[in-house]
């Protein structure tokens, strides 16, 4: 990192702008604008099964956040949703978008989105969620046995302890195509990953802010995803009414039947 850069990031809390794609639409009628938020340990691509399936009356636009892909990774930072807002909205702006946008957010990119539509509501449309990791920040402490929020908490903990045993595993998940091609953790970029991990997932407050959005939300998840909690899924839905909720029968990552059903709840949503 030079010197500039460091003047400008770090210490008068600049934020970066991030590396962008945009796919313009090649239709003129009904033109919607879609904004791609990845998970974590991915990049951008992730979505190109989803985009390639879209009509062509869409503007697509993929961010590969802070710390991932082809973005800037300041060693100093700490990757939580606060920080990754906003640079997404320097992003956003950099880019000179018009109107409303539907954000399109994968696991720990649903958790950045939901801290963008809190900080910069007006510029939301909607918010499309894949695998939200939505766990309570108050656990009670009387319980006998541990809440499933606390659960997947040490499991994130874990990893963090040991992250060479993590690499290992991440590596093998990708030669079984259990995850997305783009998945990407190195021991070069492993200390990005567990900092978003602590910082976004682990310490966040995002089931807690999704409560008090007013836009659209449309939640889907895998009946077989290990990482989300479906009560919580539920009882945001009980608590927001512009909640709705949708499951699939697949994992965490956006394959398979995930695909077709991230694609039509975009299609749906925006043609109403």
């Amino acid at each position: 990192m030079t010197v500039r850069e460091t003047i400008l990031h770090r210490w008068l809390a600049m934020p970066y702008t991030l590396h962008s794609t945009v796919r313009k639409p090649t239709s003129s009628k009904n033109v919607q604008t879609v904004l791609f938020i990845h998970g974590i340990g991915n990049s951008g691509e992730s979505w190109n099964d989803v985009i390639n399936t879209l009509p062509d009356n869409y503007r697509i636009i993929t961010i590969d956040l802070l710390g991932f892909g082809k973005s800037p990774q300041p060693s100093w930072a700490t990757y939580n949703a606060k920080l990754q807002a906003r640079a997404v909205i320097a992003t956003y702006l950099r880019l000179r978008i018009r109107g409303r946008v539907t954000i399109v957010g994968h696991s720990l990119g649903s958790l950045v989105a939901i801290e963008f539509a809190k900080r910069y509501p007006l510029l939301v449309k909607r918010l499309i969620l894949c695998s939200p990791p939505f766990y309570k920040v108050d656990e009670d402490k009387r319980r006998l046995l541990p809440s499933s929020d606390s659960l997947h908490k040490d499991m994130y903990r874990l990893a963090r302890k040991h992250p060479d045993q993590f690499i290992k595993i991440s590596a093998f998940a990708v030669k079984l195509g259990l995850v997305n091609k783009s998945y990407n953790l190195t021991r070069d970029n492993a200390a990005v990953y567990m900092n978003a991990l602590e910082a976004t997932i682990i310490n966040q407050t995002s089931l807690h802010d999704a409560t008090k959005l007013h836009m659209p939300i449309h939640i889907i998840y895998g009946r077989l995803d290990p990482i989300v909690v479906v009560k919580n899924l539920r009882l945001l839905a009980n608590v927001n009414k512009n909640v709705s909720i949708t499951s699939t029968l697949a994992a965490h990552e956006i394959k398979g039947p995930f695909i077709k059903d991230v694609v039509n709840t975009i299609t749906r949503s925006t043609d109403n």
